[in-house]
């Protein structure tokens, strides 16, 4: 059986706050993915195609691999096959005037700031995936 929900990828290291948004998202019929961090986020956007992707600034560091954080792993996608449209989100709990231009200019669709108003999140999810109702 296939189904017709939109598939949202959540990327961010804390399990509370992808909770949270699992809870909302599947709330509001989304099919919710997964990842804490860049390394499974690139594969999972590779292989999972998401419709979008909510992604949190800030991850703690690889082991010594790559030191991810939003801008590197949009600039992954930007590289993969069949995931550089993408629309990427980008939630920070961070200062926004240090990176919400930043990630307007990198393409995110969004940005959100922590605590996120979970409907202004689906509102803009909805725009953005063409699921928004037209209000005359």
């Amino acid at each position: 059986m296939t189904t017709n929900k939109k598939k949202i990828l959540v990327v961010d290291d804390d399990p509370l706050v992808v909770k949270a948004f699992t809870i909302k998202l599947k709330a509001n019929n989304y099919e919710v993915l997964t990842a804490s961090d860049g390394s499974t986020a690139v594969n999972i956007a590779r292989t999972q195609r998401p419709d979008a992707i909510l992604l949190d600034i800030n991850f703690p560091d690889d082991f010594g691999s790559v030191a991810w954080d939003a801008f590197r792993i949009m600039e992954w996608l930007k590289r993969v096959d069949g995931a550089a449209d993408i629309p990427v989100f980008v939630i920070s709990g961070g200062d926004a005037s240090k990176y919400q231009s930043k990630a307007r200019e990198i393409g995110a669709a969004g940005y959100f700031q922590k605590p996120v108003i979970h409907e202004e999140l689906i509102a803009a999810l909805e725009r953005v995936l063409g699921l928004a109702s037209v209000v005359a």
